[in-house]
């Protein structure tokens, strides 16, 4: 949060909670100028620190009743390999998130689909017939505690 004044800070936490929120409603809740206020979302834009705006769906409504996380181990680890597993799972819908992590495994992806069978065929038919994966380990998840998308700032 280098050249964000408190203002900026303000408006990112509002914003992260409901980016519905109009410039008006913003103004007010920041005692700022409408004007004010779209100015200086048009600037964290552009600078990078809002890089979409989205609407938050509940999974369940839109049938998506699995979430699962993988942890993929791959045969080599070459710049050439690691890049090439992530250009393949960015084409993969059912990959919600994908991270290189340290540790036992190269990557831990998070994996939306509608059931098991869903998964299973994702499995078969995608992940584990990259050229470069030599293991698959799957956590499928039991239920959710917390599940939150705005950053601590």
């Amino acid at each position: 949060m280098h050249d964000l004044d408190e203002v900026d800070t303000k408006l990112l936490r509002l914003l992260q909670h409901d980016c519905s929120l109009s410039n008006k409603e913003l103004s007010y809740r920041l005692n700022k100028s409408i004007t004010a206020v779209h100015e200086r979302v048009k600037k964290l834009k552009n600078a990078g620190y809002i890089k979409h705006t989205v609407a938050i769906l509940d999974r369940k409504k839109v049938g998506i009743d699995l979430i699962s996380f993988s942890q993929v181990f791959l045969k080599a680890h070459t710049a050439e390999v690691l890049n090439e597993f992530e250009e393949q799972v960015l084409g993969f819908s059912e990959v919600m998130e994908c991270y290189q992590i340290a540790g036992s495994y190269d990557f831990m992806l998070r994996i939306a689909t509608t059931d098991m069978e869903a998964y299973h065929t994702f499995l078969r038919q995608k992940l584990a017939v990259l050229p470069h994966v030599h293991t698959v380990q799957t956590y499928f998840v039991l239920s959710e505690t917390k599940s939150q998308t705005a950053y601590p700032i």
